[in-house]
């Protein structure tokens, strides 16, 4: 079975994508692997909660060079567990100085998804959010999004993560940033050449 019609072909290929999946739920880590095994993910790793995550974390991507250690593409956590919550794994990930684990993609799944709670999420440094009970179209939506609509990273005094705006809208204020992005563009350039 497939999310997609029948006559398409797939748009990704999932092979060569590692999933960490932080769930305490046994029956929703069954479900959750389960699609996304028919979305053709090639490596699911399956946590319980945020401790064992952030211990699988700290030897996958410390061991990048290894060929045979994998890393870890995209993150989908629970939000709320014993044994370290959702916001727990979160802030430990976007605190990193490692940037093969601070800029991971983090999608929060939750039963307890109120408005509240998606804006802990976000303003936490979440990607993306998902309500259970998920569907396998919501997680495969979920998942393309942190592929196909990437979103550049902000880094302020008390926030790291995606930029939380979803849309791009004129900005009527003053413009209080100490930097124009054009400047720093052009010191790159030099830099690189």
């Amino acid at each position: 079975m497939s999310i997609y019609k029948k006559d398409e072909p797939s748009p990704y290929d999932l092979s060569n994508f590692t999933v960490l999946l932080v769930e305490d739920s046994l029956y929703m880590q069954s479900l959750m692997v389960s699609m996304m095994k028919m979305f053709g993910v090639g490596d699911i790793m399956v946590c319980s909660n945020a401790q064992e995550a952030i211990d699988l974390l700290k030897v996958t991507q410390a061991r990048r060079k290894s060929r045979y250690v994998t890393d870890i593409d995209i993150v989908v956590t629970d939000w709320l567990m014993p044994g370290g919550s959702g916001k727990d794994l979160l802030n430990w990930i976007r605190g990193q100085d490692d940037d093969n684990i601070r800029f991971l993609p983090v999608v929060v799944v939750s039963a307890y998804t109120t408005e509240k709670l998606v804006a802990m999420a976000r303003d936490a440094g979440a990607n993306e959010t998902l309500v259970k009970p998920i569907s396998g179209v919501g997680l495969a939506s979920r998942i393309c999004c942190v592929i196909d609509k990437a979103r550049s990273f902000v880094s302020i005094s008390d926030y790291f993560g995606p930029d939380r705006r979803r849309k791009d809208a004129p900005f009527n204020g003053d413009d209080r940033r100490v930097t124009n992005p054009k400047h720093i563009k052009n010191k790159r350039k030099k830099a690189e050449g």
